[in-house]
């Protein structure tokens, strides 16, 4: 039987690497701000980034989780995220654009319905210390910004 090869870390996962570290957030949603952090690092042989959200959401403690990687198989940037909010997973994979400096993400988002409502979130590589993330929803063929975080890396 033929020796299986396991996936090793490739130059997507390299970029990925370059986000570890405690990140502050500033959180803007419907017209309110709140403050949060963020926390990455690398995981599983370096083909996996975990990052831990800590922060508030409509006034309330709000904590999420979210494991991304890169498929060679598929050519695209996976993540998973589960939160305080939200009993099943959103899944969501997309591309980075180099030139561009955004990494586009699109999935579901779960409701409390049951339903799924497509997202689109784009994380936009201000500079080596800064990043902003942008999630939007669409509901009845209308997109809507659910939430803008804009995140600051601590210095070492």
């Amino acid at each position: 039987m033929a020796q299986h090869e396991f996936p090793k870390p490739g130059p997507e996962h390299a970029f990925l690497k370059e986000g570890e570290g405690t990140w502050d957030a500033i959180a803007k949603s419907q017209g309110k701000e709140s403050k949060g952090l963020l926390e990455v690092k690398m995981v599983n042989n370096g083909l996996w980034m975990l990052e831990v959200y800590k922060g508030e959401a409509a006034g309330m403690p709000f904590e999420g989780r979210g494991a991304t990687s890169y498929d060679p198989v598929s050519k695209k940037y996976v993540n998973v995220w589960i939160d305080s909010l939200m009993t099943r997973p959103m899944v969501s994979e997309g591309t980075y654009d180099k030139d561009k400096k955004v990494l586009t993400l699109r999935g579901d988002m779960p409701m409390p319905d049951g339903k799924a409502m497509k997202t689109t979130y784009t994380i936009t590589y201000k500079d080596a210390n800064t990043k902003v993330l942008s999630l939007k929803g669409a509901m009845d063929g209308k997109e809507f910004e659910m939430v803008e975080i804009t995140y600051k890396r601590r210095t070492k």
